[in-house]
């Protein structure tokens, strides 16, 4: 795998804020546009911001270290968004994720839910592998843990700001499907176990098998956010009263999932 001072290409940020800032303008963009494209990255946006805080904090045994985890895996996403933007075709997994945001039915939660797919069972484990390679990955692991702990401060938070524009989300739980944020927990813990071993994997493989391996990993990825996006019939039905009552001002979605509040009427 590549060593971990491989240089950013041309145009991707190189720090937290840098990525801080680009997520900023794909949410003006999409906020401006009136496109669910921007519910992933207001949240992602709040997760960044909360590694950040963590680094700063201390909280983490190597800070500049996960400082070049955070923002390489974030570049994962930011280029692929790029490319989608553009015409071209980004990662398999991601391209489901953002024609997903095209269609009216998924759920509000079930859009976070296909980018978290893409971006930690495909993305993480690959970026892991970069930044540590072969036997440098262990030294990773305590800090790749810690973020579950960093993470778990915003999904309470998420979830109770998801009522003002999904009422009926705790229907959820009411049909045995959870709760978002239980949803939400379970993807990035169980997600994130398997990106490590996935990270381990790859950490070993030899250099000309890599682009065979990431792709065979995204392909499984793809197929599993398939599921998350468009369930079995059944569990569609139970759906359906949920995304009925569920918020179609796109603007007023991503000022909640991003905790922000524009100065802008926030039109339909």
């Amino acid at each position: 795998m590549a060593a971990a001072s491989a240089p950013t290409p041309a145009g991707l940020p190189e720090t937290i804020d840098q990525v801080l800032h680009a997520l900023d303008e794909i949410i003006d963009w999409s906020w401006q546009h009136k496109s669910r494209l921007g519910y992933f990255p207001a949240l992602y946006r709040r997760v960044t911001q909360a590694v950040k805080e963590g680094i700063d904090q201390g909280k983490f045994q190597n800070g500049p270290l996960m400082e070049r985890l955070d923002v390489t895996f974030a570049n994962r996403y930011l280029h692929a968004f790029e490319q989608f933007r553009s015409g071209a075709l980004p990662t398999m997994s991601w391209l489901l994720a953002f024609q997903s945001a095209s269609g009216w039915y998924p759920l509000i939660v079930q859009q976070l839910l296909i980018g978290i797919n893409a971006h930690i069972n495909l993305d993480l484990g690959v970026v892991a592998a970069t930044v540590a390679p072969g036997d440098q990955l262990p030294g990773l692991k305590t800090d790749f843990d810690q973020i579950n702990a960093v993470l778990s401060g915003e999904v309470g938070t998420v979830e109770k700001e998801m009522a003002a524009v999904s009422p009926l989300i705790g229907l959820l739980e009411r049909f045995s499907l959870r709760t978002d944020t239980v949803i939400i927990n379970f993807s990035i813990e169980v997600a994130r176990d398997l990106a490590w071993s996935e990270a381990t994997r790859l950490a070993t493989t030899p250099p000309e098998q890599l682009p065979a391996a990431i792709h065979d990993l995204d392909l499984r990825t793809k197929l599993f956010g398939k599921l998350v996006i468009s369930p079995p019939l059944l569990i569609k039905l139970k759906l359906l009263p949920i995304r009925l009552f569920e918020s179609s001002n796109v603007r007023r979605v991503i000022d909640v999932l991003a905790a922000k509040s524009k100065t802008k009427a926030a039109t339909a």
